[in-house]
């Protein structure tokens, strides 16, 4: 089954259209209309299998040592899965990506505020 289209993301208390600008057998991939967010669905299979999703935001901000030019900055953000081909049902992963998230996102997201900061 595919993602949605179009997919929604809200950054910064602003939502994003994100429609479907790709798709193949393991592939997905779909961009905001000027190209400043998109979103990227990946699956590999082999003797692990692995499933990404990536968020790639973009902007337009001053040159540092040139101030007066301005250049492309871009981020992008990263939720991968290293699975062996069996062993595991998509529940089970699930559970333990959930886990995953609600410790990084609680108390207002400190983890990922330590880890972006540098903290171990």
């Amino acid at each position: 089954m595919a993602y949605a289209d179009p997919q929604s993301i809200t950054i910064s208390g602003s939502a994003v259209s994100l429609p479907r600008v790709g798709s193949g057998p393991t592939t997905g991939a779909f961009s905001a209309n000027d190209g400043t967010v998109q979103l990227s669905v990946l699956h590999t299979s082999g003797k692990r299998n692995r499933h990404t999703l990536r968020l790639t935001h973009s902007k337009i901000a001053p040159d540092p040592l040139i101030s007066a030019q301005n250049i492309r900055y871009s981020a992008s953000v990263y939720l991968g899965f290293d699975v062996p081909p069996t062993g595991y049902t998509v529940a089970e992963l699930v559970a333990i990506v959930t886990g995953f998230l609600a410790n990084a996102t609680a108390s207002s997201n400190a983890n990922i505020t330590k880890l972006l900061g540098g903290e171990n």
